[in-house]
């Protein structure tokens, strides 16, 4: 299964829920589509790439996220299902201010919280930007999916 959408639409919120619900294995786009520098550079993509294989090749029930479409492609063919998380910016933003820390990104809260401004300018441009991470790029992925697949507006509460 995979999860996409803009920054802080609720892919993470999402995955975690259904990797423990079902017992699917989750990955985290994030964890292997950047290099660990300050500031932060994009790995390779045929780095990245990699990493996406040798997780197919240890898991075979699985959900990802991310907003990469480029590493999406790479697993379209063995996903199950696609979900489209289409929240609106104001919704994503909002979420963006209130996320818990998310340790596996960031060394603390304070440093989460520094980039803060640099995320929500990020979600704003994401239905004018023309690149791997944009409505437009998430929209054609989606269109051109032939499987299961569905789109979010909203968030949900799981329990």
């Amino acid at each position: 299964m995979l999860i996409f959408g803009n920054s802080a639409s609720g892919k993470s919120t999402l995955a975690k829920y259904l990797s423990q619900k079902l017992g699917l294995a989750h990955l985290d786009l994030d964890t292997l589509a950047w290099l660990p520098t300050s500031p932060p550079q994009r790995m390779p993509l045929d780095e990245s790439q990699l990493k996406v294989i040798d997780f197919l090749e240890k898991y075979e029930n699985w959900v990802v996220e991310g907003c990469y479409t480029d590493l999406l492609e790479i697993l379209a063919d063995q996903a199950t299902e696609i979900i489209f998380m289409d929240l609106s910016i104001e919704q994503c933003i909002h979420n963006a201010k209130s996320r818990p820390w998310e340790p596996h990104k960031y060394d603390s809260k304070e440093a989460q919280d520094s980039n803060l401004n640099m995320l929500v300018n990020w979600i704003k441009d994401y239905k004018t930007r023309l690149d791997t991470f944009s409505y437009d790029s998430h929209l054609k992925f989606y269109e051109s999916f032939q499987g299961k697949k569905s789109i979010y507006s909203k968030n949900q509460t799981y329990t």
